[in-house]
C-alpha cells in the first residue's frame, strides 16, 4: 500500500502548481483523502481533503479561495491545484488517505512521502 505524492517544485509568488497523489497496492476509492504540509520548525498542518465520493470538500483558511482539491477514483488519484501562491505556502506537502474528509491528521491511516514546494517572493 502506497502513496505517492509528486508535482511539487519552485515556482515565483502568485503563481500555480498542480499536486498529484497516485495511490497504489489498493483501491483508494472508498477513502476519504487529504493534503497536509509541514514547513520547517512547524507543525504538519491540515490543507485540505475531499470525501471518498468526491461531493464535499474541506479546507483550511488559508487554502481557501486559492486551492483545489479534486480527486479521480477510476485512477485511484487526488490532486490539489494551488494557485496565487505565497512564499508561506513553502512546506512539504503530504497526500493521506483515511475513513472521513476530517481536518486532523490523526484520522488520516496512509501517508505517502511528501513533495517539497517551494515559492519564492
Amino acid at each position: 500500500v502506497q502513496l505517492q505524492a509528486f508535482g511539487g517544485g519552485l515556482v515565483q509568488a502568485g503563481g500555480s502548481l498542480r499536486l498529484s497523489c497516485a495511490a497504489s497496492g489498493r483501491t483508494f476509492s472508498r477513502y476519504a483523502r487529504g493534503w497536509f504540509r509541514q514547513a520547517p520548525g512547524k507543525e504538519r498542518e491540515f490543507v485540505a481533503a475531499i470525501s471518498w465520493s468526491g461531493t464535499s470538500t474541506l479546507y483550511a483558511d488559508s487554502a481557501k479561495g486559492r486551492f483545489t482539491i479534486s480527486r479521480d477514483n477510476a485512477k485511484n488519484m487526488v490532486y490539489l491545484q494551488m494557485a496565487s501562491l505565497k512564499p508561506e505556502d513553502t512546506a512539504v506537502y503530504y497526500c493521506a488517505a483515511g475513513p472521513s474528509h476530517g481536518s486532523t491528521w490523526k484520522g488520516y491511516d496512509y501517508w505517502g512521502q511528501g513533495t517539497q514546494v517551494t515559492v519564492s517572493s
